[in-house]
């Protein structure tokens, strides 16, 4: 598994803090930096994005629009997760990009009827930041918000939402099985140069 690719299928807004994963060297990489890099993140989370949103072209607007939802995003978090009252302008950050680019029921006529199409209303930058922000706010307000834990791997900073209360890491196949083969070899370090000594 690609330690620099990006985790996904946790709520949206997880997944969005979780593009800034820890590096080697104990700074933050971000890996939707560049329209490029969005696109392909955009790509892989089609399947819970609306079509407006991740079926262009990503371009600087929306990445920068992107990292101010997550900064909000992980501000809050951050304070939910250390039990203190989140900043006032994270939360105001969120309110605010979801009413840049509101969602409406517009009413079209197609096949002889009448339907009601959801559409946002705002620029695409604008559009792709509300939708992480609105969802943001779901997660953020709703029971699970409780559950949100940072994985327990000592160099991995990222989040997700337990549907297991006795899950520990961010994903078992990355950090799970990293800790797990390094709490074996630290069990099993100190026989193996004992018998190196004796030899």
């Amino acid at each position: 598994m690609d330690e620099r690719a990006p985790l996904t299928g946790e709520p949206l807004a997880l997944d969005l803090v979780n593009t800034r994963p820890a590096t080697p060297d104990g700074d933050r990489a971000d890996l939707i930096g560049t329209p490029p890099q969005l696109a392909d993140w955009l790509a892989a989370q089609a399947d819970r994005l609306p079509a407006e949103v991740h079926e262009r072209v990503p371009t600087a607007a929306d990445v920068t629009a992107l990292h101010a939802v997550r900064a909000d995003v992980d501000a809050v978090l951050g304070a939910l997760l250390h039990g203190t009252r989140p900043p006032a302008e994270a939360l105001r950050g969120l309110s605010e990009a979801q009413a840049a680019a509101p969602r409406i029921n517009e009413l079209a006529f197609h096949d002889g009827q009448l339907r009601a199409i959801a559409r946002r209303i705002g620029t695409p930058a604008a559009a792709l930041a509300a939708v992480f922000a609105e969802d943001a706010v779901e997660v953020l307000s709703g029971p699970g918000a409780a559950k949100i834990k940072r994985c327990e791997a000592e160099d991995c900073v990222l989040l997700f939402l337990p549907a297991h209360p006795r899950r520990r890491w961010c994903s078992p196949t990355r950090c799970g099985n990293r800790t797990r083969v390094a709490r074996y070899y630290q069990r099993h370090k100190p026989a193996a140069q004992d018998g190196r000594l004796s030899g």
